[in-house]
């Protein structure tokens, strides 16, 4: 009997993920996996990190290296080598080899598509330029590592308020390094309500931030192929180091190129099993679309967690186990020095742009209970429908220990609950740890009141 072959584009979380679930079901299966960079399995969201100097080796975020694929899970992983095409109507997909551009088709009996996102570039003459940096791969966080350990720049202008703009901050502001931040927005994390987003300006600025908004990039200004200069449409702002963290989207081109159809924002669009609306083709992870769990809307939303989610759920399907990926609420978390950042579920502008009736609270508390040493302050946000008092998202930003509390209200999301629910729930209490009434539920009673 002729073995089936799963051939995998894409081999960080979710292609390794599917992978390995995919051998667990199925011994049998011939499991070819295909990654142009030189690193498999690797922890993204630990780069910045890695330039801060708090991660001592690049090796430290590789959760599985290749070799390891191969010789525990008889994956055979093949790195530097980019798939260019795919052909759904004779099921394979042509391969390049990196190293001398040798070109060759490998067939598939089911195709997994995790190729993941890409940053923005924008088209601005001298953005090629040496300094200029934007974080893609763990490949490209080496390298910007390395930048900053062996040319010690003095300048930085970070291009974009988002999670990578935020994160970034922080590590060259560890590296005392001056920092300016740039958006076009009129606020940074736009994830966020503004009212949250300026309490997360405020802890930039506190950590010595120069921080510049509704401020657009114009261009570069260059001597001997490096960046010496960001130009705003406003100003001009001496850089020795600039990293665009301008925003994201699926990396979708080959997909799109094959026919395959596409969703919201040009992601792939999958049904809840992972299958696209190709015969025999699956995505998982960054490229593909979601569905929102509060909207019912197909979203796209990057982040790691959904990316290993997926990537289970697909390998588990394409394998015979049928399993149903229920969604995202878009929970993330982020810190900015010693100030926390988390959301969950809809914030007011997603409200508003969906035509749902909404009421919103913001409340200041503190963790742990006021007395307690250390306590600092922290920001709840919540919003709920009026009417059926169902919770439609959380906001939270605040000193240590605040961040974490963004998860009672994504389970309060998944569960459906209402507003009364997250009162009622029996939420742990000590002084080192909370006030007695936590500071959530705290929100969600002022937001009671007001339903």
């Amino acid at each position: 009997m002729t073995k089936r072959t799963l051939v995998v584009i894409g081999g960080d979380a979710a292609g390794m993920g599917a992978a390995a679930q995919a051998r667990r079901n199925d011994p049998e299966l011939e499991i070819i996996a295909y990654e142009r960079g030189e690193h498999t399995s690797y922890i993204a969201c630990g780069m910045p990190y890695l330039v801060a100097g708090l991660v001592a080796s690049p090796d430290d975020l590789v959760v599985v290296p290749p070799h390891v694929f191969r010789e525990r899970y008889e994956i055979q992983v093949h790195t530097r080598h980019e798939v260019v095409e795919i052909d759904p109507s004779e099921k394979r997909v042509r391969v390049e080899r990196l190293a001398d551009g040798h070109a060759f088709w490998q067939s598939y009996d089911e195709l997994l598509i995790a190729t993941g996102a890409v940053p923005i570039i924008p088209e601005i003459e001298g953005v090629t330029a040496e300094g200029i940096f934007t974080l893609k791969s763990l490949a490209s966080g080496v390298a910007l590592a390395t930048f900053v350990e062996v040319t010690q720049p003095q300048q930085a202008v970070i291009v974009g308020g988002g999670y990578i703009g935020l994160e970034m901050a922080e590590a060259l502001r560890l590296r005392e390094i001056e920092t300016t931040l740039i958006d076009l927005a009129r606020q940074v994390m736009l994830t966020l309500d503004e009212e949250m987003a300026s309490l997360v300006a405020d802890a930039l600025t506190k950590m010595g931030v120069q921080l510049y908004l509704n401020e657009g990039l114009v261009g570069f200004e260059t001597q001997g192929g490096r960046v010496r200069a960001v130009v705003t449409d406003q100003r001009t702002l001496p850089a020795d180091l600039v990293i665009l963290g301008v925003g994201i989207r699926p990396n979708s081109d080959l997909a799109l190129a094959a026919g395959i159809p596409l969703g919201v924002h040009n992601a792939i669009r999958v049904n809840p099993q992972m299958q696209t609306e190709t015969p025999h083709v699956w995505a998982a992870g960054d490229c593909t679309e979601s569905i929102h769990r509060v909207s019912g809307q197909p979203v796209f939303v990057a982040l790691g967690t959904v990316a290993n989610k997926t990537g289970r759920i697909a390998g588990l399907n394409l394998t015979g186990v049928p399993t149903a990926f229920p969604g995202v609420l878009g929970t993330a978390i982020t810190k900015v020095g010693e100030t926390e950042v988390a959301r969950t579920g809809l914030n007011s502008q997603e409200c508003e742009e969906l035509g749902l009736d909404y009421v919103v609270t913001q409340i200041t508390a503190t963790t742990p209970a006021g007395f307690y040493p250390g306590a600092s302050n922290i920001h709840v946000r919540l919003l709920a429908e009026p009417g059926t008092g169902r919770l439609l998202g959380g906001q939270i930003v605040g000193g240590p220990g605040s961040g974490k509390r963004i998860d009672s209200i994504a389970a309060s999301l998944t569960a459906g609950l209402t507003v009364q629910d997250l009162v009622d729930m029996d939420l742990s209490y000590a002084p080192p740890f909370s006030p007695v009434w936590d500071p959530v539920q705290t929100a969600a009673r002022v937001l009671l009141r007001q339903l």
